[in-house]
């Protein structure tokens, strides 16, 4: 197992590479040209389950023959037992809403610590349906609801009863059975918090690992409940699903600004995320060796994301001028690695004067693919202690330094410009969602949500440059006395310093800004694939395509699912 001090330690000195600089890192528009990579979520939590040969067994079956009632699977790791609780109940369409509003879905779930006796199970029934309406206690570590695709999941229940597999070209339109409305944790409604997570539970002391796990049991239901139903729907012409058109079924999902204020909130963690990704860049460009056989896998890998991409609907004119843009990048850099490809650093430099910002970080995701033996100890610091602390005792002089190098792109914008204070985030009551306003048609601006960083070090530098004038030699704690109600954003300024990269250099207010950018930065790091927006504010995905089955546990395993492309089966052209 690699150690992080050792890592940096190989980073330093006159022969080693550096990182990325956090100007060209963070900024906005290139984090959401970011794609899944082998150090995803969703990547990182398959190997451990996959390496460590987790047990998942149903321990209780109660399906009608419509496929409503419960099943709860038990799930045995190394480190525990855990159980996952699945309600499916009839809904009817009038009923069915994907919004966060809702109050029925087709299915409502929770993983849980332990074994569910028939008290407890009786407990969750009657509050787990209820979601946000409901009470659970901290045995549960995650709460979601899913509903069912109207294009999909009555087609494929009805191929398979008269003893057909589904088109594999339909479902690559629509790549799964369910799509989630929520997925809740971390101490919400009752749930267990991060702290007792991540410092007795170590199968999901990682960020998001039990709600990327409670996905990845959704997913494997959904293949479950389509095969007994058309098994009770048709005994004797059933016929059960290939497995690889199984596997090439996702889960859906549909994210909109409710993920946006995260990022800014989480700074620490944040970088941390960015940090590991950089340090696995910088690992293959001072070490990756390229032989044959790494040439040869590079053009495969590029040929498969171009392929990927191609079979990505979507009907978003940005999104589709995106991939069309992609793939011919990623023609670009088949071509010029077939010429001669003996550095990652030229290619890396070749890309970013000849590829859009997509077409760049898709080829960082596809180094970081060539060389698991370099990049996968680096998912075990994903974690990061997430406390600014303020330095009382920091000299004013120093402080302000620190914001005009760290900060640059902040004093650099103009907001005297009402373009750039034109937009305030808020947190609608009626739909439980965060909002973006405009300042002149909008009211509501005294109950935004602190999400403009850029004018806030801005305001911040202004008066603490007339504070010098008078007072040069004070420190920051004198400053703090003088002006408190900066305290919250010195502290934010003086914390960030210690890290590499950083806060995102975006001015979120500004009537331009484009949140789908942050949208995707966090959905790459979830390792979602099949970007489909349907506005500028939120946008349909696709979670664990081409991941193994539950049935996968305990054979061979190569880890290799990056980028899926539609399955030829038997009987296609």
């Amino acid at each position: 197992m690699m150690r992080l001090a050792a890592i940096k330690a190989s980073l330093r000195g006159p022969n080693a590479l550096p990182l990325r600089p956090a100007e060209q890192v963070m900024d906005l528009e290139r984090l959401g040209a970011m794609h899944q990579s082998r150090l995803s979520f969703m990547r990182t939590l398959v190997r451990r389950i996959m390496l460590e040969r987790w047990q998942v067994n149903i321990a209780r079956q109660e399906l009608c023959a419509e496929g409503y009632g419960t099943l709860v699977y038990e799930i045995n790791t190394p480190q525990g037992l855990f159980s996952f609780v699945i309600f499916s109940d009839y809904l009817s369409p009038e009923e069915r809403n994907d919004r966060v509003i809702a109050s029925k879905w087709d299915l409502t779930m929770a993983l849980v610590e332990g074994r569910v006796e028939d008290d407890y199970l009786a407990f969750l029934r009657r509050n787990v349906p209820l979601q946000e309406a409901g009470r659970v206690d901290s045995r549960v570590f995650v709460l979601s609801r899913a509903n069912r695709s109207a294009r999909n999941f009555d087609y494929v229940v009805a191929q398979l009863s008269r003893g057909e597999q589904p088109d594999v070209a339909r479902i690559a339109e629509v790549g799964y059975l369910y799509r989630t409305t929520a997925v809740y944790g971390s101490g919400k409604l009752g749930m267990a918090d991060w702290d007792k997570v991540s410092s007795r539970y170590p199968d999901f002391a990682r960020p998001f690992a039990a709600e990327m796990f409670a996905c990845f049991m959704l997913r494997n239901f959904s293949l479950l409940q389509v095969e007994h139903i058309a098994r009770q729907r048709d005994p004797q012409r059933f016929t059960a699903m290939q497995p690889e058109i199984k596997r090439y079924f996702g889960i859906g999902n549909s994210t909109g600004l409710g993920m946006a204020p995260y990022l800014i909130n989480h700074p620490i963690l944040i970088n941390r995320w960015i940090e590991m990704r950089e340090l696995a860049l910088a690992q293959v460009r001072a070490l990756g060796h390229i032989d044959e056989g790494v040439r040869r896998r590079l053009d495969e890998l590029l040929g498969r994301c171009s392929r990927h991409i191609a079979e990505t609907v979507t009907e978003d004119a940005w999104q589709s001028d995106n991939n069309r843009r992609v793939i011919e990048d990623l023609a670009a850099l088949r071509e010029q690695a077939a010429v001669g490809l003996d550095s990652w650093n030229e290619l890396l430099a070749w890309s970013e004067q000849h590829c859009s910002l997509q077409g760049q970080e898709l080829l960082v995701s596809v180094m970081l693919e060539l060389y698991p033996q370099l990049v996968d100890g680096l998912e075990e610091y994903y974690c990061a202690e997430e406390f600014l602390d303020l330095d009382p005792l920091m000299p004013l002089q120093q402080l302000k330094e620190v914001i005009e190098q760290r900060y640059a792109w902040a004093l650099k914008i103009d907001f005297s410009d009402p373009k750039n204070r034109d937009i305030f985030w808020y947190r609608s009551e009626e739909k439980m969602e965060p909002r973006l306003g405009k300042c002149e048609l909008d009211d509501g601006r005294e109950k935004q949500m602190a999400l403009g960083v850029g004018y806030a070090v801005h305001r911040c530098y202004q008066q603490l440059c007339q504070y010098i004038e008078e007072f040069p030699e004070h420190t920051t704690a004198r400053f703090m006395v003088a002006r408190p109600k900066l305290r919250g954003i010195v502290r934010r300024i003086q914390s960030m310093n210690r890290c590499v990269y950083g806060d995102i250099q975006a001015n979120l207010l500004a009537h331009d800004v484009l949140p789908m950018h942050l949208l995707r930065c966090k959905l790459s790091f979830f390792g979602v694939s099949k970007f489909d927006p349907r506005s500028r504010l939120w946008v349909r995905n696709t979670m664990y395509q081409g991941a193994p089955l539950i049935e996968d546990i305990g054979r061979t395993y190569n880890d290799d699912w990056f980028m899926p492309l539609a399955p030829t089966v038997e009987g296609d052209d």
